[in-house]
């Protein structure tokens, strides 16, 4: 019986008891989050030992394609602004890769 009330005794007085559980509340809420925004924005090709290309805003002008080979990740950024001439360009045409595995390119006019 002794027992039994100093433990009750104890924990009524100990203010961190709440602090920690909080923490340990804040750090599952935030590793769910993590979850959920990975699976809703289908990033899990990020995660895996995979080679991917993907492509940010594709057609627009701040295109970005990002490109994944062993452990290199490539980023390229399509500007329209720029001072050297390796940086201009203008989009002349759309790729489209059909369900066989083909892709099929089709040209602005």
């Amino acid at each position: 019986m002794r027992r039994r009330q100093r433990f009750n005794e104890n924990d009524d007085f100990d203010p961190m008891a709440t602090v920690s559980n909080l923490f340990d509340v804040a750090m599952v809420f935030a590793l769910a989050l993590m979850v959920a925004l990975v699976g809703r924005y289908n990033m899990t090709e990020v995660f895996s030992k995979e080679d991917f290309t993907m492509v940010k805003n594709p057609g627009k002008d701040n295109m970005e394609i990002i490109t994944r080979k062993g452990e290199n990740i490539e980023r390229y950024k399509g500007s329209s602004q720029g001072n050297d001439e390796a940086n201009k360009g203008k989009r002349v045409g759309s790729a489209y890769q059909m369900n066989d595995g083909s892709i099929v390119y089709i040209p602005d006019i």
